[in-house]
C-alpha cells in the first residue's frame, strides 16, 4: 500500500514532469500495464485512450511535442486510499498555432506500488 504522502509526491512529480516536458521522467511514473485516458472539450472534442507503457509513451510524446504548459496552479488535491483527484489549471500553448488557452483540468488517478496504474484526465478551456 502506498501512503498519502507518497501519492502526493508522485502526483506533484507527475505535474512537474509534464510542465517541464520531460518524457522519460513522466513515463517512469506509470506502471507497465497502466491505463491512460484523456477527454476534453475545446473547439474540437478530444478523446485519447492508451493501455500499457508503449501506448502511453506514444501519446505523451505527441502531447509534449505539440503543447507547452505554463502558469501552473494546483487548485485542490484529494487523496483517499490509493485514489486521488487533482484539480488544476494551466495555459496550454499550441506549438503549432502559437495560441495559448487557459484550461482547467481534473485528474482521477489510481496508484499501486508507487506508480500510476490508472490516469483519467478531463479538461475544458476556462
Amino acid at each position: 500500500m502506498t501512503d498519502r504522502l507518497e501519492i502526493e509526491h508522485l502526483l506533484r512529480e507527475l505535474h512537474a514532469a509534464r510542465m517541464s516536458g520531460q518524457l522519460d521522467r513522466l513515463c517512469a511514473l506509470f506502471a507497465v500495464d497502466a491505463t491512460f485516458r484523456i477527454a476534453g472539450a475545446s473547439d474540437k472534442p478530444v478523446a485519447v485512450t492508451a493501455r500499457g507503457s508503449a501506448e502511453i509513451r506514444a501519446w505523451l510524446a505527441i502531447m509534449l511535442k505539440t503543447f507547452k504548459l505554463s502558469r501552473y496552479q494546483l487548485l485542490s488535491l484529494v487523496i483517499e486510499g490509493e485514489r486521488a483527484a487533482v484539480h488544476w489549471q494551466v495555459d496550454i500553448h499550441s506549438k503549432i498555432t502559437g495560441v495559448a488557452v487557459p484550461t482547467e483540468l481534473m485528474d482521477l488517478v489510481e496508484v499501486s506500488g508507487g506508480r500510476v496504474t490508472s490516469y483519467r484526465e478531463f479538461f475544458a478551456p476556462c
